[in-house]
């Protein structure tokens, strides 16, 4: 019998979230009480993040301490919850701007991975690249 974390070589199972482009990842700022389930959760997106949850966005929610994370999302026929507890470490949030906290901020899928990963998005730097500028702006 295999270890349900273990795949078929015994090497572990992750279980990647791979969003698409078309969705936006709302971080909270603010810690949140993991106890809260859907319904919490999504008074909050709504109160604190000033977006519809059903929206099909990711709103992702760290507790104080930094060791817990939770992904509400609207999947087409109902709210997922998708839940993290590190056993060791805490989840570095990437640096915040200058001036009055923000209550959100918006992640690449990129640095979703990069968080989930455990690497420390403050000390990380996007190296110049060319982008278009887009064209509602």
């Amino acid at each position: 019998c295999r270890d349900a974390r273990t795949g078929a070589h015994g090497s572990p199972v992750r279980i990647v979230i791979a969003p698409p482009a078309s969705v936006r990842l709302l971080l909270c700022t603010e810690p949140a009480d993991m106890l809260k389930g859907f319904d919490g959760l999504s008074a909050i997106a709504v109160a604190h993040l000033g977006e519809e949850p059903t929206s099909g966005h990711y709103f992702i929610f760290r507790n104080r301490r930094g060791d817990r994370l939770k992904i509400l999302y609207w999947d087409g026929d109902g709210m997922a919850v998708w839940y993290k507890r590190l056993e060791r470490g805490t989840f570095r949030l990437p640096a915040m701007p200058p001036g009055p906290r923000p209550t959100r901020l918006e992640l690449s899928s990129t640095q979703l991975v990069a968080l989930l990963e455990g690497l420390d998005l403050k000390s990380v730097r996007r190296t110049r690249r060319y982008r278009l500028r887009d064209p509602a702006a």
